[in-house]
């Protein structure tokens, strides 16, 4: 049965829909849960995408298909997934902050993390304090993703974390930022918990935010 699951996480490497649906459904068949399937199967395969972008041997594109793969892959077990048979590793509200409409790279972190075994709910861009307040609100996450990629609007993460602890929000959240003129030292100011420099990198703070 191991076999199967490899064979998955290749195909999902290799960004094959088809087949990784194929496999998804023909691991049901044979008896595996959807714990051991989503975990061992798509996530496995998922994670070594991750390690290879960070090594820089695959890049944003050969990314996207692989995790196209993979949401195929979790339309077969969704349903399964949705009866409780698996536990999130977590939920994430993810947004591009406000005044910025730039967005590949916040997809990728959402695909990443879901990939990852996240629950994402993403705000798209352009998105206001107070829609981050909101959604914090409904949805209850674990963590908050905030992406920028100008340099003008990178001060609307501080404005948005303000916003959170105004709402007294912050207590237990952990929030995350990124982007392409963001640093390390950018995030700290901002009161941001931590600071992801690439999608790949995000997966792993994730993980690390939720075991803190």
């Amino acid at each position: 049965m191991a076999d199967i699951l490899q064979e998955m996480a290749s195909s999902l490497y290799g960004g094959e829909q088809e087949e990784v649906a194929r496999m998804v459904q023909g691991a049901l068949d044979q008896g595996m849960s959807a714990a051991e399937i989503l975990s061992n199967g798509l996530i496995a395969g998922m994670d070594q995408v991750g390690r290879d972008f960070k090594a820089g041997d695959l890049f944003v594109p050969e990314v996207l298909v692989a995790a196209r793969a993979m949401s195929v892959g979790m339309d077969v077990l969704r349903p399964l997934l949705a009866t409780g048979d698996v536990s999130s590793a977590g939920k994430c509200v993810i947004g591009t902050v406000k005044g910025d409409l730039h967005d590949i790279g916040k997809n990728l972190v959402k695909m990443m993390l879901e990939g990852a075994g996240f629950e994402t709910v993403d705000l798209g861009t352009d998105v206001g304090p107070v829609d981050f307040v909101e959604a914090v609100r409904k949805h209850q996450p674990n963590i908050v993703g905030l992406s920028a990629l100008l340099t003008t609007t990178m001060v609307n993460m501080k404005t948005t974390i303000e916003a959170l602890e105004e709402a007294g929000l912050r207590e237990g959240l952990k929030i995350m930022v990124g982007g392409a003129p963001v640093t390390g030292a950018f995030a700290e100011k901002t009161g941001a918990d931590a600071y992801a420099p690439d999608a790949a990198t995000a997966v792993d703070v994730a993980r690390d935010l939720q075991e803190a």
